[in-house]
């Protein structure tokens, strides 16, 4: 039986007045911006989302193309993708840039207004010869058709990558409104499997505006300060199904 919700999270909540800053992730202020009640319910009271199960497949995608610009970053020179692109870029070197990749730890910046330490893990870093850093996040699925950022749930996508860029700029590096996704698209179309999955690799520009963040972050620390639990995300499924399991359970009781 699972052990998730045997009692509320002590671990990771915030307490109002406490002198120390919270952590707070790039992933919990997206999900602020989806459902202010779901992230009160999760970083004040204890009581989080259910987990969702991992994409094995899409963090093993991530890893191969890790190791696979490390070897141009090591070396110094252009991938091959970014010749097909026309991007005279090439993988960052820095000696910060495990650290900043690394899940749980990434880059981090103590913003004093909020007293929130904000972290982000990034995939890549690019640099161009003037020193301009851009933002490189990976992403894969599998669909017919070209791939791209029109839906509306990759609003999601889009705020991660601003996160990312205001968090370096904060950290002092000097960072292109410019970021890109290396959108890595399974084949399906194949007559047989034969144990090998090949992928369509296209690199997709995004002009990121983080002006947002900042505002965000004072939203936020006043959402955790607030003893009463905002309202539900308008599009929440996790709000709604809770409260038609609560109306069904009182009526029927």
């Amino acid at each position: 039986m699972s052990q998730y919700y045997n009692a509320k999270r002590s671990k990771n909540r915030y307490i109002p007045g406490l002198a120390t800053s919270f952590k707070i992730s790039r992933s919990k202020i997206d999900l602020f911006l989806e459902c202010a009640r779901c992230f009160y319910l999760d970083r004040r009271l204890g009581v989080g989302r259910p987990p969702g199960y991992p994409f094995n497949l899409n963090t093993a995608v991530d890893t191969l193309l890790k190791k696979e610009f490390d070897t141009h970053r090591v070396a110094g020179n252009r991938h091959p993708l970014m010749e097909t692109y026309g991007l005279d870029l090439i993988p960052l070197q820095h000696q910060l840039i495990d650290q900043w990749r690394e899940n749980f730890v990434g880059v981090q910046f103590d913003h004093q207004p909020t007293k929130l330490l904000v972290t982000g893990a990034v995939d890549d870093l690019w640099v161009d010869k003037s020193g301009l850093v851009y933002v490189v996040d990976y992403k894969s699925t599998s669909k017919s058709g070209e791939v791209n950022l029109d839906a509306d749930w990759q609003i999601g996508y889009k705020r991660q990558m601003e996160i990312y860029q205001w968090l370096l700029r904060q950290n002092g590096l000097t960072v292109s409104d410019t970021g890109y996704f290396v959108y890595c698209n399974g084949d399906t179309d194949k007559e047989a499997f034969d144990a090998k999955l090949e992928f369509d690799v296209k690199i997709i520009p995004y002009v990121g505006q983080a002006d947002w963040v900042e505002s965000t972050l004072m939203d936020i620390k006043k959402c955790l300060d607030d003893d009463i639990i905002p309202p539900a995300g308008k599009d929440c499924d996790y709000c709604a199904y809770r409260s038609a399991s609560q109306e069904l359970e009182i009526s029927s009781s």
